[in-house]
């Protein structure tokens, strides 16, 4: 399937893609704000900066990186400037997507100190992580850089903060699997599992196929896992929109790309289990369509990213 031509299920895929911070990711932040002020502020507020700097006093920072990667959370951060009254002396540099070095100055803020203080670890916290899911995810587009394989996460999230996980692989140049078990079919071994227990009929795969299509969310991709090149067999003929390869080698998935383009070619193909860095091109090379890769959310580093003080301005008077 070329990206001229993607087909229903490429067209599906590529509707729900979009790079920007929108209505979900704003409801994301906004549950977990309340969490992240009372975890780090609790009921008292900032107690040392509240006994050591005077309430009046005024000063300046730069968010600056300490490494190279691909930036995420500026927008996360720009709401938080606006919680802390701070929105007029916040000044973005780099947007989220843009790439970073050492040194960069990615933003600078401007305030009462008391608050630039309190921002600090909270805006961190935030950037910090979403920055470094942005940047496993363009190290893996680059893994695949020159073949048709895209590159998508899982649900394999931190509670609460999946919106925002997901927003930062966009950033990173990946794409979104499903948010969440409502909006797609995806059907797993432990499903045909049940259906082969209940010997409702010979072949499970078809059976879940078939009802699958009759219940799939307007507009969503069915998806059925296989484990072996029988089952994908089996499965082709019924046309699902997705095959999951769960846990193929390259050259197993070179066998599935070729048995694919004999029985359904407008069939997308997608490796997943355990796909690394290493093992990433080797199957992209293998002609899969995607590449869903879990360890985008559960296992990015997160970006070496800092809040640098300029010096202090002098204090007009005490509060």
């Amino acid at each position: 399937m070329s990206e001229s031509s993607p087909g229903v299920a490429g067209i599906a895929l590529a509707a729900r893609e979009t790079r920007g911070f929108g209505p979900r990711e704003e409801a994301c932040f906004r549950a977990l704000l309340p969490l992240a002020l009372e975890e780090d502020l609790g009921l008292i507020g900032d107690a040392t900066s509240v006994a050591l700097i005077p309430n009046r006093a005024r000063g300046e920072g730069w968010l600056v990186t300490r490494e190279p990667g691909v930036l995420a959370g500026m927008a996360v951060v720009e709401r938080l400037a606006a919680h802390f009254e701070l929105e007029r002396g916040f000044r973005p540099l780099v947007a989220d997507g843009g790439r970073v070095r050492p040194g960069d100055r990615l933003a600078r803020i401007e305030g009462p100190v008391r608050s630039l203080l309190a921002i600090e670890r909270i805006a961190l916290n935030f950037l910090q992580r979403l920055s470094g899911v942005a940047t496993l995810t363009d190290r893996y587009v680059a893994a695949v850089a020159g073949s048709r394989a895209r590159i998508l996460d899982t649900r394999k999230t931190t509670p609460g903060w999946r919106a925002l996980e997901k927003y930062a692989v966009r950033q990173g140049g990946g794409f979104n699997h499903r948010m969440g078990l409502y909006d797609a079919i995806l059907i797993k071994d432990n499903h045909l599992a049940w259906l082969e227990s209940t010997a409702v009929e010979c072949d499970p795969i078809a059976a879940a196929i078939r009802a699958g299509r009759l219940a799939a969310p307007a507009g969503s991709l069915l998806t059925i896992e296989v484990d072996s090149l029988d089952q994908l067999a089996r499965a082709l003929p019924h046309a699902p929109d997705v095959v999951l390869l769960d846990n193929f080698s390259p050259d197993s998935a070179r066998l599935a790309v070729a048995l694919r383009d004999q029985i359904a070619q407008a069939v997308l193909l997608e490796a997943s289990g355990g796909v690394t860095l290493e093992t990433a091109a080797a199957l992209a090379a293998a002609g899969v369509d995607r590449l869903s890769v879990g360890a985008l959310t559960h296992s990015a580093p997160a970006l070496d990213v800092a809040l640098d003080f300029a010096p202090p301005q002098t204090v007009a008077a005490a509060g």
